[in-house]
């Protein structure tokens, strides 16, 4: 009898058991995650550490070795250049103090310079703050992409993982590690974008509305997200009202703007102004451009800079590619995404800080993860190439040169 009690007891503690963990899991599904991390996600995290830890080995090795000034480096130092000024400055002294970076500061979003300031707080300082942000948002939008990449190609069964090692290996990859908007966009974008794909359109649109307080790319996220919406088979009328809510941080800082610089545009006239990014006919933005590729335009000292609008060009090259890719598969979300990014680029004096910008097209990392799945030997060549290419992109960076 005792027997039979202790099985009735172990059994009713089973039944008991079950719906414990079906509320668990439920509970890791509203939240995204799950309690046990799967392959995926740590094939993915791992790709991650390794990457990171290649990054801090330049930054704290380049500054020492390329140095030809009369002091000696502080290798800490190497993370604030050109644009992480700027973030430092907003997250400093906010939009209302003059220009203290030497630059229009109404040109940058709010999300990135205000989260480096929170992280601050903690005695860091905003510029190691804004490296946590990005150290922590690439990881989340690596994990994001894998999922993404696996959602979009279920029968390529390890392509999540490559997916994102290819995105961490980028030739621009060192902007997901320092101070900039790319790591924190994309840690938006990528879930944002999932949910879109998975007709979970009040999740995608919260996540938009995140990534619109990064960068002004995220108008052009909002753009995509609706046409993904009225392209979509899963779209369901009674979410429209959700796709409005990414407009809200936009018109905010608008407005906010408006208030304390008197336009509603402050932010184009501040790109106009420090940039050089006032509206120009794409094909007077590419002749602009191509000369300033050409040997001879800037001085022998500036050959960096000319080693970039070459790359500018070849950025270009790769995102009409990827566009007519987009086009051919029907993708039409993600190529008005693309498109989108493109024309705003090549609609400028000059065409530059677009190679920064592909590291928000998803659609083009996971195209070269699919390639590599099925012609193993171009995902050894993309390696063989992106490799260098990144640790000059990052010695660059970390030296004080021009880097997009």
């Amino acid at each position: 009898m005792r027997r039979n009690g202790r099985l009735v007891v172990a059994e009713r503690a089973a039944e008991d058991e079950q719906p414990r963990r079906a509320r668990r899991a439920k509970a890791g599904a509203v939240l995204g995650v799950r309690w046990r991390p799967d392959v995926t996600f740590r094939e993915t995290l791992g790709w991650w550490l390794v990457s990171r830890v290649g990054i801090f080995v330049l930054s704290i090795s380049a500054p020492m070795l390329f140095n030809r000034g009369t002091d000696y480096p502080n290798v800490w130092h190497a993370w604030l250049q050109w644009d992480v000024w700027h973030f430092k400055a907003i997250a400093e002294f906010g939009y209302n103090h003059g220009e203290p970076s030497g630059a229009p500061l109404a040109a940058f979003f709010p999300g990135l310079p205000y989260l480096m300031r929170v992280v601050g707080w903690t005695g860091i300082g905003p510029v190691a703050g804004g490296v946590v942000v990005s150290l922590v948002a690439s990881a989340v939008a690596g994990v994001y992409l894998a999922r993404l990449a696996q959602y979009e190609f279920p029968q390529l069964t390890n392509l999540g993982p490559k997916a994102a090692l290819i995105w961490f290996a980028a030739p621009v990859g060192v902007f997901l590690a320092a101070p900039y908007t790319e790591a924190l966009f994309c840690a938006f974008a990528f879930p944002g974008w999932l949910a879109a794909r998975q007709g979970r359109w009040a999740r995608a649109a919260l996540f938009v509305a995140l990534a619109s307080t990064v960068r002004v790319s995220g108008i052009f996220l909002i753009f995509a997200l609706g046409v993904e919406f009225l392209t979509s088979k899963k779209r369901d009328w009674y979410s429209v009202p959700w796709l409005a809510l990414p407009l809200v941080p936009v018109l905010g800082f608008m407005a906010y703007l408006k208030q304390i610089h008197g336009s509603w545009f402050a932010w184009q006239e501040a790109q106009e102004k420090g940039w050089a990014r006032e509206f120009t006919k794409p094909w007077i933005s590419l002749m602009h451009t191509v000369e300033a590729a050409t040997k001879g335009h800037f001085a022998a000292d500036r050959s960096d800079w000319t080693w970039m609008f070459r790359a500018e060009l070849v950025a270009l090259a790769v995102g009409l590619i990827l566009l007519a890719w987009l086009l051919w598969r029907h993708s039409w979300g993600e190529a008005a995404w693309v498109a989108s990014t493109i024309a705003a680029f090549v609609t400028s004096f000059w065409i530059y800080s677009l190679t920064r910008a592909t590291l928000l097209w998803w659609p083009l990392w996971i195209g070269l993860a699919v390639l590599a799945e099925r012609k193993p030997w171009l995902g050894r060549l993309y390696l063989a190439v992106a490799v260098p290419l990144a640790a000059i992109w990052a010695a660059a960076f970390f030296t004080g040169r021009w880097t997009g």
